[in-house]
């Protein structure tokens, strides 16, 4: 009886120790905390708090307000996208130019703050992509951040905010490097936090969506030393699983994108990755990488110690839609006939939720692979047949028929009404063409980046959504090795510019790519040359680009006269080159759909918040989400706007999003989805918010950053609690 007393104590012991040593890798999971980019490693965006809740939070006040004091308040194109995280009394964040800081969480009082500008060129730097969070790992006293800005990934001491110089080549890993690639000059950016499992760090990226974009693939860094522990190839080589999928055999030297930018989620326990990937490049025209191309438009499971794959589902085959997977997905426990299951919930830009059991991939509910329209592109091969889930229901519409069209007034249906007659449409995936398509739910969804929240109490899951209309029109690029001077230049602009900034310099409809018709009256041909180098704003650095691209660039943006021939021996070394892309078509830029006022072109309601039970698959209620205020004066029933950044849910009964084009925070039943409280931020709240208790008292905070769609840029950090 001893010797088993003793052998159980042992035991006890032994699996304290392990338990121990388990945790030492990560931030202490507590109920008070917001500890990683979605609020868990689950990405649940949920919390346990209920301090604040549905009767008293009519009564919720700023407590602190941080500025950052770097925004864009002149051109108004900064902007927030980031999610703090809170671990033990302290908020990690980022600010618009990408410094990074950390804060007192409770009263926002600034401890330190980074910036990577000290650390690398600003040439390197110009163009550093969005940012929406950090990470946190900590093993003993040794406390870290890894946060990423343009092309680095940087360690930083989370007590001190100085960079770690043991880590990588002086604190920081170039993306660059270690990607299996042949090019040294390419875009890259990592705009989503990674996630920790155990001293490694998992990492996405972002990278060009045209036909020089580099492949996306995984990686796994170790986080004590930057080194490159594995590497998933999201584009498979010779012998890996999946280059059957694609039809030339020699894609993986030369096809790029599929992608993770949109954030991973780990099932620690089972030591599972979850990744969604993006479509393969170029976006809109596939006749270079016939076949299913897989790993582009996946959720793929992945053995986080050593980046083996598990299981994986394609969502889209041979994407020409642009249909990302666009949120790192919830893991989630469903009931279904009787019994619990975990799963992983997966949402869409078109509107889609597709649900899995965790560590088979087997769907919850029955896929049909559904015939869809072929394309009449010279060389495209669409897909024949796309997966529909027969449930959960789809959260957003996802046809844009004639009863579909607006009916705010009868001048903007009328309007619309002879656009869309003239457009291609009639099925979810109906193809690019040069008469243009209509792209609905549109390249921003359906689901977006902020992502879903799962309350972990009532098997729900709540997400936001845009029900708009964007157009899409394919164009040729002129396939020629000499151009005159002038005609070179409009070349490389409609390969290289006219998707953000229209086929003829008109900027978008969006408002976040300016028209470039009167650029001569801004800048010099130095100013173009310095820009094109470097990047600035929200424009990438062109280095793909030769010298001589580049001065025929110049000359047509800056209308400078001169009939100089020139051949462009680059392009037809590129042509030789086996490893380059040339593709035949680029679209006339990301429009979205509007009447004549500018409101979108579809029916209201234009933004929502949904609710969906994930065991029964049926959405429980569905509310718009913001108000164009002047319409609402006219009578218009309340529309919802387009809008960006996620829900949070709590176990005090609400749901918390910013995200509208109103500028407005609010606080919803998770019940019902009636509005209990709102108020106007500094700026839109372009972010996903979090929450947090420090001292026995709860907080919410959001980022104020606004510079889309139109609103002014801010630079506040907010944050609400009871009196």
């Amino acid at each position: 009886m001893k010797m088993k007393k003793y052998l159980l104590w042992a035991f006890l012991v032994l699996v304290s120790a392990m338990l121990n040593l388990s945790c030492d890798f990560a931030p202490s999971q507590t109920s008070t905390d917001w500890t990683t980019y979605g609020g868990d490693k689950e990405g649940s965006r949920y919390s346990a708090l209920t301090q604040i809740n549905k009767e008293n939070v009519k009564n919720l006040k700023v407590a602190w307000i941080y500025r950052t004091g770097d925004a864009d308040t002149i051109n108004n194109r900064s902007q927030i996208q980031c999610q703090p995280i809170v671990i033990k009394g302290v908020l990690y964040a980022s600010s618009p130019q990408k410094k990074f800081f950390a804060l007192d969480a409770s009263t926002g009082k600034e401890l330190w703050i980074f910036d990577p500008l000290k650390e690398i060129s600003e040439g390197e730097y110009a163009w550093a992509g969005t940012n929406r969070g950090v990470t946190y790992w900590e093993s003993g006293e040794d406390k870290r951040i890894l946060a990423t800005a343009g092309a680095y990934l940087f360690a930083i001491n989370a007590k001190t905010g100085e960079i770690i110089r043991s880590f990588g080549k002086d604190g920081k890993v170039d993306l660059h490097e270690d990607l299996d690639y042949h090019k040294k000059d390419f875009f890259i950016v990592s705009n989503t936090p990674g996630i920790v499992y155990k001293d490694l760090l998992i990492l996405g990226m972002r990278v060009s969506e045209g036909a020089d974009a580099a492949p996306g693939h995984v990686r796994a860094y170790n986080i004590k030393t930057g080194k490159r522990e594995w590497i998933f190839h999201t584009i498979p080589r010779p012998k890996e699983f999946g280059f059957d999928t694609w039809e030339d055999s020699a894609a993986w030297r030369k096809v790029g994108g599929a992608n993770n930018w949109a954030g991973m989620s780990l099932d620690e326990q089972r030591g599972i990755i979850f990744v969604p990937t993006g479509s393969a490049a170029f976006d809109f025209y596939g006749g270079n990488r016939k076949g299913a191309n897989l790993f582009a438009n996946c959720l793929i499971a992945l053995k986080a110690d050593t980046g083996e794959r598990i299981w994986h589902f394609q969502t889209v085959h041979h994407d020409i839609w642009d249909r990302d997977l666009p949120a790192n997905p919830n893991l989630v426990t469903i009931t279904k006939d009787g019994k619990p299951i975990d799963a992983v919930a997966q949402i869409t830009k078109h509107g889609f939720v597709f649900l899995f059991e965790r560590e088979t991939g087997k769907p919850i509910f029955p896929i049909e692979e559904v015939a869809v329209p072929s394309s009449d592109l010279a060389g495209e091969q669409t897909y024949p047949t796309q997966p529909i889930p027969s449930l959960p229901e789809p959260f957003v519409r996802q046809l844009f028929t004639q009863e579909e069209i607006t009916n705010i007034s009868p001048e903007a249906n009328e309007y619309v009404k002879k656009i869309w007659q003239g457009l291609r449409k009639g099925h979810l995936f109906t193809p690019p063409s040069k008469e243009g398509t209509i792209i609905f739910p549109g390249f921003d969804g359906g689901g977006e980046w902020g992502g879903a929240s799962f309350d972990k109490e009532s098997g729900i899951l709540y997400v936001n959504a845009n029900e708009m209309a964007w157009i899409l029109k394919i164009i040729d690029i002129e396939q020629a090795d000499v151009l005159d001077f002038a005609k070179m230049g409009r070349n490389i602009y409609v390969k290289n510019c006219a998707v953000c900034h229209g086929e003829n310099r008109e900027g978008n409809t969006g408002g976040n790519y300016p028209p470039l018709v009167d650029i001569k009256k801004k800048y010099k041909q130095g100013d173009v040359v310095n820009i094109l180098n470097n990047g600035k704003g929200m424009m990438p650095a062109f280095k793909q680009l030769s010298n001589g691209e580049k001065e025929a660039l110049v000359a047509y943006l800056l209308e400078i006269e001169g009939k100089k021939e020139v051949i462009m021996k680059e392009v037809s070394e590129k042509k030789k080159d086996k490893r380059s892309v040339e593709i035949p078509y680029t679209t006339t830029g990301y429009n979205r759909f509007f009447d004549q006022n500018g409101y979108p072109a579809v029916r209201p309601p234009w933004g929502t918040l949904n609710a969906i039970d994930l065991s029964s698959g049926k959405i429980l209620w569905k509310v718009p989400l913001g108000e164009y205020e002047e319409l609402t004066k006219k009578g218009v029933p309340i529309t919802g706007t387009e809008n960006y950044g996620g829900p949070i849910t709590t176990k005090g009964g609400l749901v918390f999003i910013g995200a509208s084009k109103d500028e407005k925070f609010r606080a919803f039943d998770k019940d019902n989805g009636k509005i209990l409280w709102e108020t106007k931020l500094p700026a839109a709240g372009y972010a996903t918010p979090c929450t947090y208790e420090v001292n026995g008292k709860q907080y919410v905070v959001i980022a104020a950053g606004g510079g889309k769609i139109g609103t002014k840029s801010g630079d506040a950090y907010v944050a609400f609690a009871l009196e």
